[in-house]
């Protein structure tokens, strides 16, 4: 836990720091749906679901500027491990939580377009597989980083959609505990559309 305490202090250390403190931010909250896609995991996966696309549904809420942002981000990807044509994996699931710097177009050029971000930052990442019988079951958290970028436009003052795409991976070095072929480690990527709510 202290190794996780440390890769996570700096990335949240760094949005204080760069948090947009000017009149012009603006919150925005972003519940959203998605896919997981292109996955590749060290962990034991019999129905070789990884890498297949998988519902993704989250949340995700940040503080904006004219440039610089914050943000965090929620995602819960169930049956991660189950490919639906087989009963090898009973229970399975992804879940995301990061804690992310935003570079975006400058608003007063976008104000009635898409406006485009990038996003990266780092957080955690929580894999759960329940097999039966107690044989290979993972329940971890893992330090993880993501990468990405978007666009928002806003159809009313408050109302809008998000097109959001970001890839994770988990970072530093994996354990090795018998439950993954080699150290653990994992990495997808996750494409999603939001309804974006502004205040």
């Amino acid at each position: 836990m202290r190794f996780i305490s440390r890769r996570v202090r700096f990335p949240l250390l760094a949005v204080l720091l760069l948090a947009p403190a000017h009149a012009s931010a603006e919150w925005q909250v972003k519940p959203f749906l998605g896919m997981t896609f292109g996955g590749g995991t060290t962990f034991v996966d019999p129905e070789k679901a990884a890498g297949r696309p998988n519902f993704v549904v989250g949340v995700s809420t940040g503080l904006l500027g004219e440039v610089l942002g914050v943000d965090a981000d929620f995602g819960h990807a169930p049956g991660f491990f189950q490919s639906g044509s087989q009963n090898l994996v009973l229970r399975s699931s992804v879940t995301t939580l990061t804690g992310n710097i935003v570079i975006a177009l400058p608003r007063r050029l976008t104000e009635f377009t898409l406006r485009p971000y990038f996003v990266g930052g780092a957080g955690l990442m929580y894999v759960h597989i329940v097999r039966g019988g107690g044989v290979l079951d993972v329940a971890t958290s893992l330090p993880a980083i993501d990468l990405g970028g978007g666009a928002t436009g806003f159809l009313t003052d408050r109302i809008g959609v998000n097109w959001d795409v970001r890839h994770f991976r988990r970072t530093g070095k994996g354990e090795e505990r018998g439950l993954s072929v080699g150290p653990e480690d994992l990495s997808f990527w996750r494409a999603n559309i939001a309804l974006a709510i502004r205040y």
